[in-house]
């Protein structure tokens, strides 16, 4: 399967992030983010961790991993380079009282020791990093031997992967940059990994989107969920009525709703590996 066309220009890693920080704060993602907190407590109970077991939550958004794991004893340390992704993520932890550490880091440049964490885990975060090779070795890095690495990715054929797929058709993804959803792939989790650690398991799962109608989806996303915000930023009226267009068909071939709102069934990979 061609996840991603090959290409060959050097990224300028620096300025796509820059875009993409700016990207994730606009919007509101946190009002997209808890609407997926399931994903984090499922994932949560995969990962099986001792109360205690220090956790390193990557790209962690505004905290729905983070709280999962902080509700079972963890010590758990919560990081994102999106400052106030992480003050929600810190509101939230401070509303249950949940003793959690929140630092603001690049996925990209871990600032820990080499093994510091027992546990390293992000749900759809760190793979919407565009250096992946170094923020899979950078979780690498921070997870003792013998700890886990968990995380929760969409995958390329997933509604999510999709839809990002429909979006690079109207605004072309950065050169040389692949698609996240490869994150969301034994073959390339394997390739990427298997140096430092091994591919335990690679369950897929689904997460429901259910919204009161696909239009209610999309001009939900387009207000809070910042790639799209942005996507749709970028055109005049008659561009954005296309995209909308487009991005209501990618809904309408994985919507099973039949009362004319919308459930959206979107593939994701649970993955649990093994630090070497």
């Amino acid at each position: 399967m061609n996840i991603a066309t090959l290409d060959t220009t050097k990224p300028d890693y620096s300025a796509i992030k820059s875009k993409q920080n700016a990207a994730w704060s606009s919007g509101d993602y946190a009002k997209v983010g808890v609407t997926l907190n399931i994903v984090g407590e499922e994932l949560a109970e995969a990962a099986d961790l001792a109360p205690d077991t220090r956790v390193l939550d990557v790209a962690a958004g505004n905290g729905n991993a983070t709280l999962a794991f902080a509700r079972r004893w963890c010590d758990v340390t919560s990081t994102d380079y999106v400052g106030k992704l992480l003050d929600a993520g810190r509101t939230r932890a401070e509303a249950e009282g949940l003793d959690v550490t929140f630092q603001t880091a690049d996925a990209e440049a871990l600032p820990f020791e080499d093994g510091s964490f027992d546990a390293v885990v992000s749900t759809f975060g760190v793979m919407f990093t565009p250096n992946q090779k170094q923020a899979a070795s950078e979780m690498a890095r921070v997870c003792r031997s013998g700890g886990t690495i968990a995380m929760a990715n969409w995958t390329p054929e997933g509604f999510i992967g999709q839809l990002f797929k429909t979006l690079g058709k109207h605004i072309a993804p950065p050169p040389g940059v692949t698609s996240p959803a490869v994150w969301g792939t034994r073959e390339w989790l394997g390739e990427t990994f298997g140096s430092d650690a091994e591919v335990i398991s690679v369950t897929t799962k689904m997460f429901n989107f259910r919204y009161r109608s696909p239009a209610h989806f999309v001009e939900y996303f387009r207000t809070f969920y910042g790639p799209v915000h942005k996507a749709f930023l970028a055109f005049d009226a008659e561009g954005q009525k296309t995209l909308e267009r487009d991005i209501l068909a990618t809904i309408e071939r994985f919507d099973v709703a039949i009362d004319g709102s919308m459930n959206v069934p979107s593939e994701y990979s649970e993955i649990i590996i093994a630090r070497s």
